[in-house]
């Protein structure tokens, strides 16, 4: 069975985005909370975000707090970015899915790892 990992790394100073709130939602009208968790020292998420029998198809959302780690690292210029939103699908539920945020005070990258 497959399952849902993520990590942010803070491009801007060339180092993991440690300490940023990460949610994970099932996207539609109710907008389920599956998970909150903030990232290690690392950048990552200490157990992934679906796992198991929670693992299933379906549309789901991450929001990153970037305002929140911005604010605490003392980003220079008014904020910008607040929360980070990435939807995605998952369509097979016997692969990873990894869904990594490059991040900075002004943009923001993300794609489909392994």
């Amino acid at each position: 069975m497959g399952r849902l990992t993520t990590h942010v790394l803070d491009t801007s100073n060339g180092r993991p985005g440690a300490g940023i709130r990460v949610e994970l939602f099932r996207a539609g009208p109710d907008r389920d909370l599956l998970a909150s968790v903030v990232t290690n020292v690392d950048g990552r998420c200490d157990e992934p975000l679906l796992k198991g029998d929670a693992f299933e198809a379906g549309e789901y959302q991450l929001e990153f707090h970037a305002g929140e780690y911005f604010d605490r690292h003392g980003a220079v210029g008014p904020k910008f970015l607040d929360r980070v939103v990435i939807r995605f699908c998952i369509t097979n539920q016997d692969e990873q899915y990894h869904v990594p945020l490059l991040l900075s005070p002004y943009g923001y990258t993300t794609y489909r790892g392994s």
